[in-house]
């Protein structure tokens, strides 16, 4: 057996109906779906929580709770294995951040720098937040941490 003998196995492959093409295609002018009606239309049939006309489940439960998602604080966060590219005494803001590339958006709640990795120069930051690890790292390199 050589590579150009290879042929998927026998009733594996079907050729695929093509509707809409013809009367003598067996599949033309209807094609396959009748005549008129919500199934023959494009986009025809019944959502899957359609319950015949019966109010759907999801709208007879009643609404429960209350969400504060729309204005809640989201942090940009940055960790220290980030920062440590930087030059030593340089003043890091979430401005300095943006136009260094370090981050590509600053969230509605800022800069959160977070303890992960290891900092050996001192850097001083103004962030809008930071986690206790990354501060005392922070500080035991010798840098300062300003919150805004």
């Amino acid at each position: 057996m050589k590579l150009h003998e290879l042929k998927p196995a026998e009733g594996s492959r079907h050729t695929k109906k093509r509707k809409g093409r013809g009367i003598g295609s067996g599949l033309g002018k209807t094609a396959g779906k009748g005549h008129k009606g919500q199934k023959a239309r494009s986009g025809g049939g019944k959502g899957p929580y359609f319950e015949g006309g019966q109010t759907p489940l999801q709208r007879r439960m009643p609404k429960k709770g209350f969400t504060n998602a729309r204005f809640k604080t989201e942090y940009t966060e940055v960790n220290l294995t980030l920062l440590e590219k930087f030059d030593a005494n340089t003043e890091i803001t979430p401005d300095f951040l943006k136009q260094a590339g370090v981050v590509k958006q600053i969230k509605n709640g800022g800069i959160k720098v977070l303890g992960k990795g290891e900092i050996t120069k001192p850097l001083v930051l103004k962030v809008n937040a930071i986690s206790k690890a990354a501060q005392e790292k922070i500080e035991a390199a010798g840098g300062r941490v300003e919150v805004i």
